[in-house]
């Protein structure tokens, strides 16, 4: 039996939870692996061979925080997805926190509230990923120069077909 079952079970009820996201886990690339001081991130492949990041921090983390993390991890990102129930989630917190810097200001364009919605709350967060930079996938290791070192060999591009 596989010993991480249950844990890929307990991530596919967290997903549908947050997210509403009925995904199947196929494979798990890198499982809580550290990508900060207080967070964890699962990279898995689901039965439809896309490659997911899902993240889990301790602390508070935001949609730039998010977006950093996969950067470092050497992952491209497709989509940041919502909480549940919430599809405009990231633009309805940018237009808030932009009404609060410019209360007096109409007519607010995608444009203005580019820069506030990463300012968002976004934990755990589900990234769908589009591909892996180097064929690698890099952990958090304070230790190393530079703070990241490598985890996982792996080779992952999606193309889109219509």
């Amino acid at each position: 039996m596989n010993e991480h079952a249950y844990d890929d079970l307990a991530l596919e009820k967290a997903i549908h939870a947050h997210f509403g996201l009925g995904v199947e886990v196929d494979s798990v690339i890198a499982r809580h692996i550290p990508v900060s001081r207080t967070a964890q991130a699962t990279v898995f492949l689901t039965n439809k061979k896309q490659l997911f990041t899902y993240i889990e921090s301790q602390s508070s983390q935001s949609l730039s925080d998010v977006q950093k993390i996969v950067n470092r991890m050497g992952l491209k990102a497709e989509q940041f997805l919502p909480p549940k129930g919430r599809p405009d989630y990231f633009d309805e917190i940018g237009t808030k926190k932009f009404r609060e810097v410019f209360p007096g200001r109409g007519n607010i364009t995608p444009l203005d509230i580019q820069f506030y919605r990463t300012l968002a709350p976004y934990s755990p967060a589900l990234v769908v990923i589009r591909e892996v930079k180097d064929g690698a996938i890099y952990q958090y290791d304070a230790d190393s120069s530079g703070g990241w070192r490598q985890s996982v060999k792996f080779s992952y591009r999606r193309i889109k077909t219509s």
